[in-house]
């Protein structure tokens, strides 16, 4: 294939599923916060970190463990 056109393919891709590739769904965030005791407070939470991801502020992160 021609460099240019697996550039521009490359660049294509990421400018249309790089913003949409690192918000968690709400099903997501429902399942995540299953296991917690407060699970109001966990959903609020973790959708107020989704829409200050999305509007392109800089946020923390925790790190859930994976079983």
């Amino acid at each position: 294939m021609n460099p240019a056109l697996k550039l521009s393919l490359f660049l294509l891709v990421l400018f249309t599923l790089g913003d949409r590739a690192l918000a968690l769904w709400d099903k997501q965030i429902r399942e995540n916060c299953k296991k917690e005791k407060k699970q109001s407070n966990c959903i609020k939470y973790l959708r107020e970190k989704r829409s200050n991801l999305q509007k392109g502020a800089v946020i923390e992160i925790p790190v859930m463990s994976y079983k």
